[in-house]
């Protein structure tokens, strides 16, 4: 399925104290939607309200990104966590944002889980289940954002929460749609030529080459683009600017 027009997504607010891993001012001068660390893989108070504040100026929705609580290893670490223990800590962390969201003159607008927990909640039905539960605790009304056939979005649309689904330009695809996991060779495309071609694919076609170089159809409203990767902001614009040569309107799923 192709769209008339998508929302580019980025991680922003990833740092901790005086350290930033995101050029945020600049990325949100580029995406749509603000995936917002909200303090459990990364990001503090100040760091939050801060990005909140500059997206609301912007026009740039807000959303929680919610991970597993692991600052030390950057919510990328897989971890055992009771449901109803993972499902008060989404909701917690939605929470959290909510206030600065608020303090903006804005509101959290969705919520994407982040690393080792976005990749579980593709096929662990009972994680899944909990951040669903969790979403549902901070705002019944929420859309969750996340990989197209996940056990994610599937629960969530059970629950009644809307449903957005989500492709990576800069990620390797496995044959069933599934993200290659990180540490593998190829895992990340790094070439931006590369990246820019496949936004164009995904946004025109909804397809995608895998890892195997098969290709394979991506649904996708959303386009992230990761903010942690070199020449970021660059490579962000670049992406739009063809989107939008392409014709494709550049507008928040939001």
């Amino acid at each position: 399925m192709t769209w008339a027009s998508i929302d580019l997504n980025a991680d922003l607010g990833e740092g901790f104290g005086r350290w930033r891993l995101t050029d945020d001012e600049e990325l949100l001068s580029v995406v749509t939607s603000a995936n917002v660390a909200c303090g459990f893989h990364a990001g503090d108070a100040a760091t939050m309200r801060r990005v909140c504040a500059r997206a609301a100026e912007r026009g740039v929705r807000i959303g929680a990104q919610v991970s597993y609580r692991d600052l030390a290893g950057f919510g990328r670490r897989a971890m055992d966590v009771p449901a109803a223990e993972l499902a008060a800590e989404v909701a917690y962390q939605i929470g959290a944002l909510e206030v600065f969201a608020r303090a903006a003159g804005a509101a959290v607008a969705y919520v994407k889980p982040h690393g080792a927990l976005y990749n579980r909640v593709v096929h662990d039905e009972e994680q899944a289940g909990a951040v669903v539960e969790g979403v549902l605790l901070a705002d019944a009304g929420l859309p969750v954002l996340g990989l197209p056939g996940s056990r994610f979005l599937e629960a969530a649309a059970e629950a009644g929460l809307p449903v957005v689904t989500e492709a990576f330009a800069d990620r390797a695809y496995t044959d069933e749609g599934t993200l290659v996991p990180r540490g593998t060779d190829g895992a990340v495309v790094t070439a931006a030529d590369t990246v820019v071609e496949r936004s164009i694919e995904i946004a025109g076609s909804g397809t995608v080459v895998a890892h195997s170089g098969r290709t394979i159809a991506v649904r996708a409203r959303s386009l992230c683009l990761h903010g942690d990767t070199p020449g970021a902001v660059g490579l962000a614009r670049r992406v739009r600017s063809r989107l939008e040569a392409a014709g494709v309107r550049v507008e928040a799923f939001a």
